[in-house]
């Protein structure tokens, strides 16, 4: 990814263009060059429900990217030592394990006498707030408040053979997973009440806690208990496999995401020409997550996972010593960001529309792609360097970009 943005930025730069309107010319698109359409990756895979043109369009508005960037020359013009710099950078990102096998999750719903519901699923939580979205999703299938139903930790004697928490596909598997096990339990319940109402399954609503027919309300709690008296079962297994993907590793070829996840990041820096030193003012963020299970928990990722990204790229130095062992081997030894690096204007709104792909609840994962939106730091600073030298020759700036190397690119 970066080394694509860094060749686009460098076209834009050679051909005295703006930056953003070479990005947007060399989106994918339904657009035919000859025979060829641009909507297809290099290993075949068709871009479907892209978003890209009309996300990026809209960030250029909101951030107000067109009166900035002629505010910046302005400034840049009247001042030798600081210099700003900004960029705009899209993110493309598949979603689901490039390993086929991994796409898949279990999980358990158990219904309990006071109307309580337990949760085992096989993903990991590690403060990502997955359990707090499979509890929503669980909840919602039941019709229940969020605080009956709990999420256990993840037990391999409960729900074996679970793929790793990674890939950004937590909640898809594992909530769809848990979606599945609560349906079919509000299916064995929508079953019994619909018979002692003498109506079909499918008029029985589960909302605010109630069990609702054309006849009469009943409280979850009250059906569960007549549920149980009548032997009716009220836990059940669900089970999830990712579909339509598929790669052949000997082609190279074939459709190994689900769908794909767009955003884009609107970043601007200054750096000092004298020392190198570098800061990032303003970011505005637009992302797409699809239609958002919980959006505090979506933004706060994003913000997260750009600031990682803006550490990956300015601070976080790789230094071996003369007998080649890792001198920058944990936090305390390389630099990473604080609270006082993140800048005063860092605005992140969400991209909402649903997947056109039938994930769990309309939602997209969230995880990893906000962490390439960073990547427009890395190209607000190369504009930086390259409008203090204003020489037009290539910006050649090593990442991480540090202020050494932010200085040396000054020179080069």
């Amino acid at each position: 990814m970066i080394v694509t943005e860094v060749i686009l930025g460098d076209i834009a730069r050679h051909l005295q263009l703006d930056p953003l309107a070479v990005r947007q010319r060399n989106l994918y698109s339904e657009e035919a060059v000859g025979s060829q359409r641009r909507n297809t990756t290099h290993y075949g895979m068709p871009v479907e429900g892209n978003i890209l043109q009309p996300l990026l369009s809209k960030l250029e508005l909101s951030a107000q990217y067109q009166s900035r960037r002629k505010a910046i020359l302005a400034w840049n013009a009247s001042h030798s030592t600081l210099k700003r710099g900004m960029a705009i950078t899209p993110v493309k990102f598949g979603i689901s394990f490039t390993a086929t096998l991994f796409n898949q999750a279990g999980a358990l719903v158990h219904v309990y006498l006071d109307g309580s519901v337990q949760v085992n699923h096989g993903g990991v939580e590690m403060g990502q707030g997955l359990n707090t979205k499979v509890a929503q999703i669980v909840a919602n299938e039941l019709g229940v408040p969020l605080h009956s139903v709990l999420c256990t930790a993840s037990d391999t004697s409960k729900v074996p053979n679970a793929s790793a928490t990674a890939a950004s596909a937590g909640t898809d598997l594992n909530g769809r997973a848990a979606q599945f096990a609560a349906a079919q339990v509000r299916s064995n319940l929508a079953a019994f009440v619909g018979g002692l109402d003498g109506v079909g399954a499918g008029a029985v609503e589960f909302k605010g806690g109630q069990v609702i027919t054309p006849q009469t309300s009943r409280p979850f709690g009250d059906v569960v208990k007549l549920a149980y008296a009548n032997r009716i079962q009220l836990w059940s297994d669900g089970f999830y496999r990712t579909p339509k993907i598929h790669y052949d590793k000997t082609t190279l070829t074939g459709r190994p995401f689900f769908y794909f996840a767009y955003g884009a990041a609107c970043t601007e820096v200054a750096i000092d020409t004298l020392t190198g030193e570098n800061k990032v003012l303003r970011v505005d963020i637009l992302h797409d997550v699809g239609r958002s299970i919980n959006p505090g928990l979506d933004i706060g990722q994003i913000e997260g996972a750009f600031v990682q990204g803006m550490g990956w790229l300015t601070t976080e130095e790789l230094v071996w010593n003369a007998q080649g062992v890792l001198a920058t081997h944990a936090p305390s030894t390389y630099k990473i960001p604080t609270a006082g690096d993140v800048p005063a204007h860092f605005k992140v709104d969400l991209w909402d529309a649903p997947n056109t792909e039938d994930n769990v609840g309309g939602s997209k994962a969230v995880g990893e792609p906000p962490f390439m939106l960073a990547i427009s730091v890395f190209e607000a600073l190369r504009d930086a360097v390259a409008q203090a030298r204003n020489d037009g020759l290539e910006v050649k700036l090593m990442a991480p970009a540090t202020p050494e190397q932010v200085l040396r690119s000054l020179t080069l």
